[in-house]
């Protein structure tokens, strides 16, 4: 550490320290095959997605996703993050997914897509952001405790 010789640049030096640190700069995350990786989660469905320019496929585990996701509303929630930023059509979107069901894997793909668009794109940060596609939902399954039948529910009482 520097040696102070006055008051002054023992102030000085003390506002250096109080100044607020600059915000964190998104940088673009790219691999050599110009594809950005993202993992997300949702209970216990664990998805890797890689994003890369193209057409706006998105497979899921080989498959094409509306065969994957048979139910409207689970592809509409993986088509989410792309809707909101505007880029359909865009990105081809190549994912492998495991553990959970359904419900939970696509949201996990969601939570994926979103991470890697955003490694891609920085820019779209904001976006996915205010749409809370970025935060990781955190709610899993209650263990089973012991004295119980299931996490809370208690065994069926009976006065004889």
């Amino acid at each position: 550490m520097a040696e102070l010789n006055s008051l002054e640049e023992l102030g000085a030096s003390v506002k250096a320290a109080d100044a607020e640190p600059a915000a964190p700069v998104h940088v673009r995350k790219v691999d050599d095959l110009g594809r950005s990786y993202a993992t997300g989660k949702r209970k216990n469905a664990i998805a890797r997605v890689w994003v890369k320019p193209g057409t706006g496929k998105i497979t899921v585990n080989g498959r094409d996703f509306v065969t994957y996701f048979a139910r409207p509303v689970l592809q509409m929630v993986v088509q989410q993050p792309v809707v909101a930023a505007a880029r359909q059509g865009q990105f081809d979107v190549v994912c492998t997914v495991t553990g959970g069901g359904l419900s939970g894997q696509a949201g996990a793909v969601r939570h994926g897509i979103s991470k890697a668009l955003t490694y891609y794109e920085p820019a779209l940060r904001a976006v996915l952001k205010k749409g809370g596609f970025l935060t990781r939902d955190s709610r899993v399954v209650e263990r089973k405790k012991y004295g119980k039948a299931k996490a809370r529910r208690s065994f069926q009482f009976s006065k004889r």
